[in-house]
């Protein structure tokens, strides 16, 4: 059975960003005994991602790059925003368990998208908050093994498909997933 749409997959990758005639940097590895999994042509996967796996079957092995355009874009300088501290304060005090340089903070816009940004530094008044894709402006390069390729059921496809947790997740815990949510 090759990989296409509503196939439920599993594969094992690393993820490399860099170029290749740089030192790549290993970002993120899954295994056989914790791989990725995802349905197929769900919208759950970066485009590129899938179309490098469309047609490929249990065993295959992969290795493939693909550029920032196609992937999370470029990083854009107007992304990083300075923003007043006090909207980070509860009941008139900062949380420096959530507020600290380096830390990932979910945050929400004006019209209630949600969305996470990087606390860059705090001042005395202000927190400088980077809102582009940790991955914004690399080159991600997977090599891997497509693990398995089956029909998925009903109960995955609504599972996978249904809001919340970027689309679905294949983990009892999403927070320890692969699946773009965390």
């Amino acid at each position: 059975m090759t990989i296409s749409e509503k196939k439920f997959v599993t594969v094992s990758y690393e993820l490399y960003v860099g170029e290749k005639d740089e030192k790549p940097e290993l970002m993120e590895k899954t295994s056989k005994e914790n791989p990725l999994k995802f349905i197929f042509g769900t919208g759950m996967m970066l485009e590129k991602f899938e179309e490098n796996l469309k047609g490929l079957k249990a065993g295959d092995k992969f290795d493939f790059e693909i550029k920032p355009e196609e992937a999370y874009g470029e990083y854009e300088d107007e992304n990083i925003i300075k923003l007043d501290k006090s909207i980070f304060e509860v009941d008139g005090e900062l949380d420096s368990e959530v507020l600290f340089e380096g830390n990932v903070v979910p945050m929400m816009d004006n019209a209630g998208n949600r969305l996470s940004g990087t606390v860059v530094s705090i001042t005395d008044n202000q927190v400088e908050m980077d809102f582009n894709h940790p991955l914004a402006g690399e080159t991600l390069h997977f090599t891997g093994e497509v693990l398995e390729v089956r029909d998925a059921t009903e109960e995955e496809i609504a599972a996978f498909t249904q809001p919340g947790c970027g689309g679905g997740c294949s983990q009892d815990d999403c927070g320890e997933c692969s699946c773009g949510c965390n």
